[in-house]
């Protein structure tokens, strides 16, 4: 049985991408609605005018992002931009929606153009943020956004997160995140995705899905369901790039809009290297740290098991990524010298 999403509650609902670059996030989501439902004129409107929003906190690119909505007919010159220029991570906005969808930048601490000055340009500065509706305190951007994230989703509304393997397993602020994340949230389900996909070579990469839920003296996550499309799988960004259709059983197993419906592909006995595995709340809180991040099939990995052609465009990734960084450094000591 294939399972689909159930569309008529999203027809009139409001999503964000706190960090939403050139608004890539943005125009899959309206894409995805405006190919799988059926629209009245009103819906159309509200597609274009509201059911989308995003922050951006730098000017170029929040300028290229509401180009790029514009010519995809979301917003509109003579109207309020959808896109906000700020540091969404300062403060709680105020607003709640009913979806989030969004890859925070990568980076253990938020040093890179964090913050605007006076005059409106961005300026290097660490941060740690320390607001009355986080959790924990903490430099690490990724942990930031989860609970921002918290802050501004509805009651009932639904978030996917690409976040780091350390939002997984990192002590201290990490795990009160997880922990308060797993008590007031249904976390419901987190995908492994293959090393780079996100970000860079080498970075290694999730997406956490929960739904929020109302106040209660009851943890609200039962249990998590995990896919492994990391272990044993192996893509390049050129030669070999993951597409659509390799997350296929992924969605199967998802089962969205069945998500009470779920049938484990992993058995003990019999299919031990099963990709789809459920783990019970009383398991996920008596780890480490409350850790999540959970592997279980035999990696076996070897060198003769990638290709030469992969082999062959990993090198080349690497090879490219070292000479941007080499560009980069000369650029800043051809700066210094002047």
């Amino acid at each position: 049985m294939t399972y689909a999403p159930a569309l008529n509650c999203i027809k009139y609902s409001v999503g964000i991408d706190p960090c939403c670059g050139s608004g890539g996030f943005l125009l899959a989501a309206k894409s995805y609605i405006e190919g799988t439902c059926q629209l009245d004129a009103d819906q159309k409107k509200f597609l274009k005018n509201e059911a989308f929003h995003g922050w951006e906190i730098v000017p170029a690119t929040r300028r290229l992002c509401l180009m790029n909505l514009f010519l995809h007919n979301i917003g509109d010159f003579n109207d309020v931009p959808p896109i906000t220029r700020n540091d969404a991570l300062l403060s709680d906005p105020g607003m709640r929606f009913d979806y989030v969808l969004t890859n925070p930048p990568f980076g253990k601490k938020a040093t890179l153009k964090a913050a605007a000055g006076e005059d409106g340009e961005l300026v290097d500065e660490e941060l740690s943020y320390s607001r009355q509706d986080f959790w924990a305190t903490s430099s690490n951007k990724q942990l930031n956004f989860v609970q921002h994230i918290h802050t501004i989703l509805k009651t009932g509304g639904t978030a996917a997160v690409v976040v780091p393997d350390n939002v997984l397993f990192e002590g201290g602020a990490g795990e009160t995140v997880r922990r308060k994340l797993l008590e007031t949230t249904n976390l419901h389900t987190i995908l492994r995705l293959p090393t780079g996909i996100f970000y860079k070579p080498g970075v290694k990469a999730n997406v956490i899905f929960f739904e929020n839920r109302p106040g209660s003296e009851r943890v609200q996550t039962r249990e998590v369901w995990i896919y492994d499309y990391r272990t044993n799988v192996h893509h390049t960004l050129k030669q070999h790039p993951m597409t659509e259709t390799d997350l296929a059983d992924f969605l199967e197993c998802y089962r969205p809009g069945h998500i009470d419906e779920r049938d484990e592909t992993y058995s003990e006995d019999n299919n031990p290297d099963g990709r789809w595995r459920r783990f019970t709340i009383d398991e996920i809180m008596s780890r480490d740290k409350v850790s999540l991040d959970i592997t279980w099939i035999k990696t076996g990995e070897d060198i003769s098991e990638i290709s030469l052609s992969d082999l062959l465009s990993s090198i080349h990734e690497k090879s490219d990524a070292i000479a941007d960084a080499v560009e980069q450094l000369e650029a800043l000591l051809g700066d210094i010298e002047d």
